[in-house]
């Protein structure tokens, strides 16, 4: 289906919901589309690329999260991703910029090890979120010992999003790796990051040694 940058702009302003807004505005994001009606728009429009470059080139958040839903991960190259993802400063569009597009992307791996040593917080951010990733399902060549000594020496006082992938990475480490299981553990009780977060009846602490604990008995 085609389509023009101002409808799909005219179409997000009226599906803008006050109070999702004011759910969003609470975690750092500034719209009120549903995420329902986002994918439901995407579904229509299905993948076209040229059309999500010009939907990011709005700067609006609910046009990059559709951008984000249509484009072609493959199709940006390495300096293009690092641009975006300097420009994206809300946590959605930071979400899900890193998880559908760069996780997907030829580029990833060096865009990984340079963002997670870059002095941006939030950019940093995305490379340690890249790295949980990595922990997770396919750790071959990580030094996950000095990933380990990183996270203890930074993680305590890190910004809120640094701190959050870099506790990923850690429970990541714990769960999939049992020969660094106690460290990260260890690791985990001392610093008491995210120990304190409120969690929903029937979710999973996000601190460390629950989370590993958690998952461990999952997998038996």
């Amino acid at each position: 289906m085609t389509a023009n940058v101002p409808d799909l702009l005219a179409e997000l302003a009226a599906n803008d919901d006050p109070k999702t807004r004011a759910v969003n505005e609470r975690h750092g994001d500034d719209h009120g589309v549903k995420l329902s009606v986002l994918r439901g728009i995407a579904k229509r429009l299905k993948t076209q690329q040229p059309l999500a470059v010009e939907l990011w080139a709005t700067a609006d958040t609910a046009a990059r999260l559709l951008s984000l839903l249509i484009c072609r991960p493959k199709e940006f190259g390495a300096d293009e991703l690092d641009a975006m993802l300097r420009d994206a400063r809300t946590p959605k569009v930071h979400d899900w910029f890193v998880g559908y597009v760069v996780k997907k992307s030829p580029h990833r791996e060096p865009l990984r090890t340079a963002w997670a040593v870059d002095p941006d917080p939030v950019v940093a951010a995305a490379g340690w979120s890249l790295t949980a990733g990595r922990v997770a399902s396919d750790s071959e060549g990580l030094d996950l010992p000095a990933l380990l000594d990183t996270v203890d020496a930074q993680m305590k006082d890190a910004p809120d999003r640094l701190q959050w992938a870099m506790n990923t990475t850690l429970a990541q480490i714990g769960i999939a790796h049992p020969e660094l299981r106690e460290r990260a553990v260890e690791i985990g009780e001392r610093l008491e990051v995210l120990k304190d977060y409120p969690t929903s009846p029937g979710c999973t602490s996000p601190y460390a040694p629950v989370w590993i604990a958690e998952m461990v008995r999952r997998q038996g």
